[in-house]
């Protein structure tokens, strides 16, 4: 099969995986997510952490990246362009599964988050087991990755502008621990301890000789 007929397949099969974990993120974490009574709040979280805005966000952004939606001027050899569609796929569906891997792990507790404020459940419990046993913040790296794959496979500017606009995340998730810091305490100090922001730590378990 030719090189241009497994890309854009691969294409095709990307963009409903990514359709399908925007649904996911806009059904489960903006709309379900804020019809949970609050808790602790924290910045301005009580003003832009409502569902008209959310959605207004989210249309202002979906529509950005269809505005970008042109290719970038990059002429690529056939052998870097194989190496380039590997490597995108190699970090998408990972990237992609990491995220709702986290997200059926949050289950309720799945609530969106701003840069500008953290606004957690009346009844919010700290989650520490699946993938939140690895990293503090699966769903952004998650998506991170996602993204980079995506440019990898695409090579349009909507690419390079989610890329950019997801390293807000970074932001984000330390507003996110801010929160969990002053609603958990100890619990979170311990958590914190034991589990990487982003990279797993490669641990060696050492067996006791007797």
């Amino acid at each position: 099969m030719p090189l241009d007929a497994i890309e854009t397949w691969v294409r095709w099969v990307v963009a409903a995986a990514a359709i399908a974990t925007l649904a996911i993120a806009l059904w489960r974490g903006v709309w379900r997510g804020l019809q949970r009574p609050p808790g602790r709040t924290t910045g301005a979280a009580d003003k832009v952490l409502r569902v008209p805005i959310q959605l207004a966000l989210g249309v202002l952004w979906i529509g950005a990246c269809f505005i970008l939606w042109r290719p970038m001027p990059l002429i690529l050899s056939m052998p870097v362009r194989a190496a380039a569609l590997i490597m995108g796929v190699l970090l998408t569906f990972p990237g992609l599964a990491l995220y709702w891997w986290g997200a059926r792990t949050l289950g309720r507790m799945y609530r969106p988050a701003s840069a500008l404020g953290v606004q957690l459940n009346a009844e919010h419990r700290l989650v520490t087991h699946g993938p939140f046993a690895l990293v503090r913040h699966p769903l952004y790296l998650g998506l991170q990755l996602a993204a980079l794959g995506g440019l990898l496979v695409f090579r349009t500017w909507t690419l390079v502008f989610v890329t950019t606009s997801f390293l807000a995340l970074v932001v984000r998730a330390r507003r996110e621990e801010e929160a969990l810091a002053a609603e958990f305490g100890e619990e979170w100090e311990a958590y914190a301890q034991q589990v990487p922001r982003w990279t797993p730590r490669c641990r060696r378990h050492r067996r006791d000789r007797l």
